[in-house]
């Protein structure tokens, strides 16, 4: 499964299928019985452990444990990015690795670089083109090849400019349809996947109050003006997650009218994020925001599609985000926050109080949120958002990561005013992205998992012919 979120670990009602799939349920208890024989070797006399394996929830609602199911019933087992597959084996389902620790293994996740960078993003695709050919359309570990070029200051100005007019490529878009005038020589901050509590944009909401804060101060000294994006969507009945997008819409609809900011800071909400939408956004992105709590997300793949199009991470230690630091190097990526092991260590005595109340620049965000600044004739509205930050606790320790979170992002700032700089780095993390394409994941599900071999095709005889196909396609 591609998350570790307890809503995806699915649990049937044995009472519906014993309706809807009685033989079905017959098979699953003949599979349980057979398992717990196996397991009772492991951990002979422990009938509380067999009652923890058993796929049968014994609790007064009976349910079916899917994911156990599915592990018991599989041949092989694997996460999806190296922290996904140790946190899986070590803190999810623990004993299973013991019992069948030959089936667990890592597959860390991939994009396709025809899409996501080839065809969103024609143009730097036609200068990396030009510069180490066409081989990196199906080879994508010949994208290294970039790594020289990362010295070339004609090049650095080249991939600047691709950058900007991937930027006004965007703002046309967006002002044609919606009416907004982003301007492409702001900084693009952009956060864009499902709306989730773990995935945190509640996080990023904050950063920008507190950003606001400081311009309307006067405590913003050399500030390199911001447009922030966001785009996703949330599941039908998550009602924090819609809250979530309501309080961002709230949050431009002040910030965008306010003379104090104007020209230093935007937010927008983008509609209907989609793959097509997706494919404008990537090529623009200066900033990728992943940013969710460490040991939350399995591995992410918007993070290797912002790499390849030349966006900084800025991010947690969480999922491939540690594999795209290890690829990149510390220096060519912004991290901030506590670990997956310091997020568990923390957790039993967290108190989201007490960091919201011992920095100033937090708890004025948070006074402002409560007083309805953002919410103006709509009042109480984001009261299920504050509850879920002190009332409950807080569980995605967002108020532990803040403070950290805002000093990396004077890092950002800091280092985007050195457009020569930025550059050098965003080249790093093209050259560095060829692990991260979906051809080496293929690749090893196939040797590894699968133990199939690629078919032979017959190419052709024009070796120009996959880009000539694309340009085509794109036009």
């Amino acid at each position: 499964n591609h998350t570790l979120m307890p809503e995806a670990l699915e649990k049937w009602p044995v009472s519906m299928m014993e309706n809807h799939l009685p033989r079905h349920l017959q098979i699953i208890y003949e599979i349980n019985h057979r398992f717990l024989q196996k397991a009772a070797l492991f951990f002979p006399g422990d009938s509380r452990k067999l009652a923890d394996l058993s796929i049968i929830e014994e609790t007064p609602v009976k349910q079916v444990r899917m994911a156990y199911l599915s592990i018991i019933g599989s041949r092989s087992t694997n996460g999806v990015a190296a922290l996904h597959t140790k946190l899986l084996q070590e803190r999810l389902v623990p004993d299973f690795a013991r019992i069948f620790p030959e089936r667990f293994n890592n597959k860390t996740n991939g994009i396709t670089q025809r899409r996501w960078l080839l065809k969103a993003n024609p143009l730097l695709a036609e200068l990396i083109t030009e510069e180490i050919g066409e081989g990196w359309i199906t080879d994508f570990s010949q994208i290294s090849r970039l790594i020289p070029l990362a010295e070339d200051p004609k090049f650095r100005k080249r991939f600047l400019l691709a950058k900007r007019l991937a930027k006004q490529a965007l703002g046309t878009y967006l002002n044609t349809r919606y009416g907004w005038n982003l301007n492409p020589d702001t900084l693009f901050d952009v956060q864009i996947k499902r709306i989730h509590q773990y995935k945190r944009q509640l996080l990023n909401a904050l950063g920008i109050i507190i950003l606001y804060n400081r311009i309307r101060s006067g405590n913003c000294k050399n500030f390199v003006p911001r447009t922030f994006l966001f785009g996703g969507k949330a599941a039908p009945g998550y009602d924090l997650a819609k809250l979530t997008i309501k309080l961002i819409n709230n949050i431009a609809s002040v910030v965008n009218v306010d003379p104090l900011v104007h020209g230093k800071l935007a937010v927008y909400f983008l509609p209907d994020y989609r793959v097509s939408l997706a494919e404008r956004i990537f090529p623009a992105a200066d900033i990728s925001e992943q940013i969710s709590t460490a040991g939350t997300e399995a591995s992410g793949t918007g993070n290797m599609k912002f790499m390849c199009n030349g966006a900084l991470t800025l991010g947690t230690l969480d999922g491939a985000n540690i594999e795209i630091m290890e690829e990149v190097g510390e220096d060519n990526i912004f991290i901030f926050g506590m670990t997956a092991e310091e997020v568990s260590k923390l957790r039993p005595a967290y108190s989201p109080y007490e960091y919201a109340e011992k920095n100033e620049e937090i708890k004025k965000a948070v006074d402002l949120l409560r007083a309805g600044y953002f919410n103006i004739g709509e009042p109480g509205i984001f009261d299920p958002i504050l509850r879920s930050l002190f009332e409950n606790g807080d569980f995605y320790m967002i108020f532990a990561d803040l403070e950290s979170y805002v000093r990396t992002q004077d890092k950002v700032q800091e280092l985007y005013r050195n457009r020569d700089e930025w550059a050098r780095k965003a080249i790093h993390n093209i050259a560095a992205s060829g692990k991260f394409s979906s051809d080496r994941t293929i690749s090893e599900y196939a040797h590894d998992i699968w133990n199939v071999k690629p078919c032979p095709v017959e190419l052709s005889s024009d070796p120009k012919t996959t880009l000539e196909e694309a340009k085509r396609h794109r036009r």
